[in-house]
């Protein structure tokens, strides 16, 4: 079956384009209740950035602290419902921050017209009418948020995203200047996130010419970028950190995520790790799976002074690292892409817990 999927309608590159968002916004205005809601990452609240959002009289702003806990079903249904109640449907939804903020952008644009919770459109193509206008900015780059198809949430009995085609933002501002202040850890972090989308979009069945030639630019950045001689967080590197995020995002979409984010959505949903930094910690220990990513992922953290824990699994409970086992062993798609179609005869809650041991 090949794969049909929407891209992005929009795209503005570039220093100070941020500034382009009033104009932008203007042509959306007179939508549904002719209100813009701006969701916006609480770091940035009585900061530079908040003056310069192009925030009118009529527009409803939420601050939204994204630490330590990722997107839930609740807060989305919650936050539609709030919104609703007071002022209706909005003419458009901007989010403006890192992975976090850009999928509550996207979830709360398709919940404004899909009845019910966000719990039941967890899944592939649940999502039954297209969303409100949406814009992300990215401000962390690294996640693949801003284009990918995926608002991935916690609910109460799953962390899995809303994935179709209407997910995809309409418009996306990609402005490296925002991403000057992100610290070092959180820089390193997001961008093996980048890293690793690419290695296992190219280490499954699923690869093919698309994905991998967006993977391949990707992975040439990431290296000039934590390897280079250049190296390290400068203007000319987060320009590339920013084009690489997307290319890295768009090689997952047209593949598939393998074996590390199946274990790293079990360490988020049940002990609450954000996604990126989980991700570090279960691809450091999958050597036997992506031999030479490992080892050269394990080159950046030397040259960057990054130390990732080592012996967390002693301190978690047999119930714990099985609850993570059946999380990751639920990602069917996942293990398919990274093991075979007949993954289930290979990969079993026993060999996952083990995977987590190692940890």
């Amino acid at each position: 079956m090949h794969k049909n999927f929407k891209n992005i309608e929009k795209v503005v590159f570039g220093r100070g384009s941020f500034d382009m968002m009033d104009s932008i916004l203007a042509e959306r205005r007179n939508d549904n209740a002719g209100f813009i809601l701006f969701v916006v990452d609480d770091y940035f609240k009585a900061k530079e950035l908040e003056a310069r959002i192009p925030f009118k009289e009529n527009d409803v702003i939420r601050f939204i602290d994204v630490d330590p806990a990722e997107p839930t079903t609740e807060q989305i249904d919650t936050l539609r419902d709030e919104v609703m109640a007071s002022r209706g449907i909005p003419a458009g939804i901007v989010g403006i921050g890192g992975g976090s903020i850009m999928d509550i952008a996207k979830a709360v644009s398709l919940m404004f017209t899909n009845d019910g919770s966000s719990t039941l459109y967890q899944g592939l193509n649940l999502i039954k009418k297209p969303g409100i206008y949406h814009l992300g900015v990215p401000t962390i780059s690294g996640t693949g948020a801003e284009v990918s198809m995926t608002a991935v949430l916690t609910g109460p009995e799953k962390k899995l995203g809303l994935k179709c085609d209407w997910t995809v933002f309409n418009q996306v501002i990609l402005d490296p200047e925002l991403i000057a202040s992100v610290p070092t850890d959180k820089w390193f972090y997001t961008g093996m996130d980048t890293y690793i989308h690419c290695i296992e979009s190219e280490n499954g069945i699923l690869n093919n010419a698309y994905s991998h030639a967006y993977a391949e630019q990707s992975l040439k950045l990431c290296r000039e970028i934590y390897l280079g001689d250049n190296a390290g967080q400068t203007p000319e590197n987060d320009d590339k950190l920013m084009v690489a995020s997307m290319m890295g995002g768009l090689s997952l979409t047209y593949s598939e995520v393998g074996v590390c984010h199946a274990l790293s959505y079990g360490l988020s949903k049940i002990l609450g790790e954000k996604h990126c930094y989980a991700n570090c910690i279960a691809f450091q220990h999958l050597e036997d799976y992506y031999p030479e990513g490992v080892k050269e992922m394990k080159q950046m953290l030397a040259k960057h002074k990054v130390v990732l824990p080592q012996g967390l699994s002693n301190k978690w409970s047999d119930e714990e690292i099985t609850a993570m086992a059946h999380v990751a062993y639920n990602l069917h798609h996942m293990w398919n892409h990274a093991i075979g179609t007949d993954w289930k005869e290979k990969v079993t809650i026993d060999s996952i817990k083990e995977l987590y041991k190692r940890m």
